[in-house]
């Protein structure tokens, strides 16, 4: 008897042990489940995601004609529907560090726009280090984005010597703390490939990018106040001997490009050199918010015959090195503090500063179309129904620099545009 009582003790002692294992193994799974979950929190609050999706359509007047207003117009085709931009982006933020991924997703494909990382001084909160694909850091327009900018599209100017708006590089940024009086100017510069968001690099050379900003409101918040002025030294390298960077007298009193053929140009590198200010004030009363905003950039553009357009692969004709100028200005007015808006843009862009009118397209000048030209006039309304959803109406009033001497350019084209934009944003 006194057996059977002991194994009957021995029995339940292992299985109030087996019990108490159970329950400690249940506790340990609860606990990882918390953390889990805890984590899974912690990274949806560092983790955002943004986009937004512009749909348009667009008339011009005359079929399959050269446009800034989105790209060129197809053979054939004066109207279209488009999505014009689906940008989908997504932010991983733990303070110090920072890391940016944005694509732009068309009926044109699939893209990239951003994807950098981004890292801040912890200590005194006054430098920033970034590196990847980004904007570039000159001027205002660049890095205005496409989802508040009030036109639907940058200026000439821009689309021409900053085309994509973004390269791969590395910048600094200095700038004070939120708290400091000093906050409210900031220093950016950079070393870039020069050849856009996607171009593989070509040559060796890296261009710099740099600018200087201020940006000031009052304390009652009914005005502020903007102004910055940007730099730009860079340029590629030249697959020949033959460099035309001057104007002159060619013979017979014309006026035309001069060439340079000493043999050590071959693999040099020309020059692109910007000069840029820009400034911004805005003020509220009782009519709403009106807003003046200008830009101009002048400077030397390396490009070729046939364009000034600042090279995404790498060039294999003979350079041609022109003085270049343009701006831009808005008014904007917010009707009230009702969601309407009225805006007036007016901008240039005159590739070859140097030349006008009848020179170009003169007998063995090298002046072509390439050197004309462009002003626009954009009138504009923009309704916000939400913070999510904006229309714009938008028309493009387009001319260009006559020359009797250039087919097909004795007269202004028509080649104005109507937009006609939704867009969504999250």
């Amino acid at each position: 008897m006194q057996k059977f009582i002991i194994t009957i003790l021995f029995a339940v002692s292992i299985f109030i042990v087996q019990q108490n294992d159970v329950k400690a193994q249940s506790l340990d799974s609860l606990g990882t489940v918390v953390e889990k979950l805890n984590d899974d929190f912690i990274v949806s609050k560092r983790l955002k995601f943004s986009g937004y999706v512009q749909a348009q359509w667009q008339h011009a007047d005359t079929v399959g004609i050269s446009s800034f207003a989105g790209g060129n117009f197809p053979s054939n085709v004066d109207n279209r529907f488009s999505i014009r931009r689906g940008r989908l982006k997504a932010t991983y933020d733990i303070g110090i560090s920072q890391m940016v991924l944005q694509l732009d997703v068309t009926e044109k494909g699939v893209g990239i726009k951003d994807a950098y990382l981004k890292i801040s001084d912890p200590f005194i909160q006054v430098f920033s280090f970034q590196a990847g694909v980004f904007d570039r850091p000159f001027g205002f327009e660049i890095s205005y984005s496409s989802s508040i900018r009030e036109s639907p599209e940058r200026s000439r100017m821009f689309q021409t010597i900053f085309p994509g708006e973004r390269d791969l590089g590395a910048k600094l940024v200095l700038q004070a703390p939120k708290t400091s009086k000093l906050n409210i100017f900031k220093l950016e510069g950079g070393l870039f490939n020069g050849t856009g968001p996607t171009a593989v690099d070509f040559d060796s050379h890296k261009d710099f990018i740099g600018n200087f900003s201020f940006n000031k409101s009052l304390k009652n918040e009914k005005a502020n106040f903007a102004a910055r002025v940007s730099y730009y030294n860079g340029g590629y390298r030249q697959p020949t001997k033959f460099i035309y960077n001057r104007i002159g007298d060619i013979g017979g009193g014309i006026s035309g490009f001069l060439v340079d053929s000493t043999s050590e140009n071959k693999g040099s590198i020309v020059k692109r050199e910007y000069f840029g200010a820009d400034a911004q004030i805005s003020v509220l009363s009782m009519l709403g918010l009106s807003t003046l905003r200008a830009e101009y950039i002048y400077g030397t553009q390396a490009g070729t015959a046939s364009t000034t357009t600042s090279p995404s692969s790498e060039p294999t004709s003979d350079a041609f090195i022109r003085n270049f100028n343009g701006a831009y200005f808005y008014f904007l007015q917010n009707i009230g503090q009702s969601k309407h808006q009225l805006l007036l843009k007016y901008d240039w862009y005159d590739p070859n500063t140097d030349v006008s009118g009848d020179q170009l397209g003169q007998n063995k000048s090298k002046l072509t179309k390439t050197d004309l030209k462009y002003t626009t006039i954009g009138l504009g309304w923009v309704y916000r129904f939400d913070a999510n959803l904006k229309f714009i109406v938008y028309y493009d009033m387009v001319e260009n620099e006559i020359s009797s001497n250039l087919n097909g350019f004795d007269k202004d084209l028509k080649d104005n545009v109507l937009t006609l934009r939704i867009q969504y944003k999250f």
